[in-house]
């Protein structure tokens, strides 16, 4: 979890405090129920914060802009707004907040369109709550996160791709340097930036420097999107 430095006096010096900082989340179903107990298992799990609530999609996109949460948690099938309409929307207004797609065995088609259109994760309601926490505090720490069979419904996709699809994803890859196609193979693969560090022999810090040139290189919002385009050109992930 990130820290925030703050200060306090103690025994006549000067002392920096490390607390953690808080998570703040926006909660968007139209279930009320839903809303209310996801937002249980976030509060309960302290160092996350629900700031704001929507039952559609339209009031999704108005309660970000005017909270600006980190994390959107937002159902895949809302009244008011189509869910890839809302997730394009959230992106394009408000860049600072990840969506994670929250959805049921029956709108599972939406996870390539979700992902693409800039969706940072795509968790199915049935899961765990602690699978939910780790989610919220994964994303926001910019990671990316996908449920096991969402990552498995990925996989079997992208094992199929198309030569044309695999063609256009291997040119925008030959942008990148050598060492970022590396840390683009890790990325694929869900590792995050601490554990590609330990790999590659380098510093946290120039893993994530790499990371963000990647990603403008490829033209992409976040993590997922670029593990996409190594999928669909075959890299080893």
């Amino acid at each position: 979890m990130a820290l925030t430095t703050s200060t306090s006096w103690a025994s006549g010096g000067l002392q920096l405090v490390n607390k953690p900082r808080t998570i703040t989340v926006g909660i968007a179903d139209d279930q009320v129920l839903v809303r209310t107990g996801v937002r249980g298992v976030l509060e309960r799990s302290g160092g996350i914060v629900v700031i704001g609530e929507a039952g559609d999609g339209s009031g999704a996109v108005e309660m970000v802009r005017r909270h600006r949460p980190q994390v959107l948690l937002m159902d895949a099938s809302m009244p008011g707004m189509e869910g890839l309409a809302a997730v394009r929307m959230v992106r394009r207004s408000v860049p600072g907040t990840q969506v994670v797609m929250l959805c049921t065995p029956q709108t599972e088609e939406m996870l390539f369109p979700a992902l693409r259109a800039g969706a940072a994760g795509f968790l199915f309601k049935n899961g765990e709550a602690d699978t939910l926490v780790t989610a919220v505090r994964a994303v926001a720490a910019g990671e990316a996160i996908l449920s096991p069979s969402a990552t498995r419904a990925l996989i079997d996709h992208f094992t199929g791709a198309d030569s044309e699809r695999r063609d256009a994803a291997r040119s925008r890859i030959s942008l990148l340097t050598r060492r970022e196609q590396e840390v683009l193979v890790y990325l694929a693969q869900g590792m995050a930036n601490a554990r590609i560090a330990r790999l590659m022999y380098l510093s946290e810090g120039a893993i994530k420097a790499h990371v963000s040139r990647l990603l403008t290189k490829l033209r992409c919002d976040n993590r997922v999107q670029a593990a996409l385009i190594a999928r669909d050109a075959a890299l080893p992930c």
